[in-house]
């Protein structure tokens, strides 16, 4: 698995919940498996406004994947954690392809006022291929649901000899706030007789699947048990 550097962008300080902006990176994975290199998100797309409130430094598609050591014609399969701006701008750029995405994720992409750039979502040659829940889109591949950020988010899990990967995309922003999460869930597991926070309940899911690491959408920062 490697890690493609798509860029970065400044999220201003009311999305934060901090008081001041964060430059936040804009990171897609690539899966090299023997029926296929996956890639998971494909970089940031372009509007006025989006670039008025974001401030991107966009990483072209192509020199990205070089960076990688990979080409556009290698990609065989894409998978977006969801369709918002930064996360499937390059997807015109991959006619032809599965690209794999939950059905209430491109529902909402398709009808939801200002959800996304729909010239992104809808551009000529894209195939759809459309999951209702958990699907091993190659052996030992997994796409599983794990909404919160939008109804159809989704992160790839990637069995590996040296340990099971997950991709989280943007389930959470940070892997602090994975850990979090993480911890409420062993917390409860562990019949803790305090008051505890919520977690999303596909976090039992994943910790079934016992991950050694876990990677992210917009946080460098690596998760490991």
């Amino acid at each position: 698995m490697r890690r493609v550097d798509l860029g970065y962008f400044v999220r201003p300080a009311e999305e934060t919940g901090t008081g001041s902006s964060r430059v936040e990176p804009c990171l897609g994975y690539l899966v090299d498996h023997p029926d296929g290199l996956l890639l998971l998100d494909t970089g940031m797309g372009s509007h006025p406004q989006v670039d008025a409130h974001y401030q991107p430094k966009r990483q072209p598609l192509a020199a990205a994947l070089a960076a990688a050591g990979a080409r556009i014609e290698d990609v065989r399969l894409v998978v977006n954690c969801h369709l918002h701006f930064d996360h499937c701008g390059g997807n015109p750029q991959l006619p032809g392809r599965p690209v794999f995405t939950q059905r209430i994720e491109l529902e909402t992409a398709r009808t939801a006022e200002n959800y996304t750039l729909p010239e992104l979502v809808d551009a000529a040659g894209l195939r759809y291929e459309i999951l209702d829940g958990e699907a091993e889109v190659l052996p030992g591949v997994l796409v599983l649901p794990t909404p919160g950020h939008t109804a159809g988010h989704q992160s790839v899990v990637v069995r590996r000899r040296d340990g099971t990967v997950v991709i989280a995309g943007q389930s959470h922003d940070t892997a602090t706030g994975y850990s979090a999460d993480v911890l409420a869930w062993r917390a409860h597991a562990a019949g803790h007789g305090h008051s505890l926070p919520s977690f999303p309940d596909w976090i039992d899911r994943l910790q079934q699947l016992d991950p050694a690491r876990v990677v992210f959408a917009h946080d460098h920062a690596v998760w490991e048990p």
